[in-house]
């Protein structure tokens, strides 16, 4: 038997496929987090702590009914990165969030495709009414990607995290009409 979480729903894009992450998904994303292309969340980091983190992911899913996609290329079941709902107990706020663990991925819309997926399902499909992104200062890629969202600076937020004034609040855009 292959564990999974049975009750993860799969959202389809144009061109991407977000799914539940799965064992088969973990030696990309260690790749990534040994990387330095993980200094803003926490990289690069060993082994322990990949697994660690990649165990975060799943756990929240399991804890917490929602979490990170793996987002993959429709018919191509190889991760790209990740996007979706975040909810850690210790957080101000319902977070979006993403990241790009191939390099290969980058640049060609595949985060901006699969993050607004994401936000669409919280709002939907979770009955969000607000959420923010959490972006280290000095990744402007990330702050690029949510502004391409339509999400703004919200300096008035509380950030997660004992150096929180080195993160920067986005809020997106709340939907708008019944969800």
């Amino acid at each position: 038997m292959t564990p999974h979480l049975a009750d993860t729903p799969v959202i389809e894009t144009e061109r991407l496929t977000l799914r539940a992450p799965r064992m088969g998904d973990y030696p990309a994303w260690e790749a990534f987090f040994a990387s330095d292309r993980a200094r803003f969340i926490g990289g690069p980091g060993e082994t322990r702590t990949a697994w660690r983190g990649f165990a975060h992911v799943v756990g929240m899913w399991a804890l917490k009914g929602c979490g990170s996609f793996v987002f993959t290329r429709k018919r191509d079941d190889t991760p790209l990165g990740m996007a979706g709902p975040w909810v850690p107990e210790d957080w101000p706020e319902r977070e979006i969030g993403w990241t790009v663990w191939d390099a290969d991925a980058e640049g060609k819309g595949y985060a901006f495709e699969a993050a607004a997926a994401a936000r669409d399902h919280a709002f939907r499909d979770l009955g969000w009414s607000t959420a923010v992104s959490y972006i280290t200062a000095g990744n402007d890629r990330s702050v690029a990607l949510a502004e391409r969202l339509g999400a703004r600076l919200d300096a008035s937020a509380e950030a997660p995290g004992d150096d929180s004034e080195q993160v920067l609040v986005y809020r997106h855009p709340a939907p708008e009409g019944p969800q």
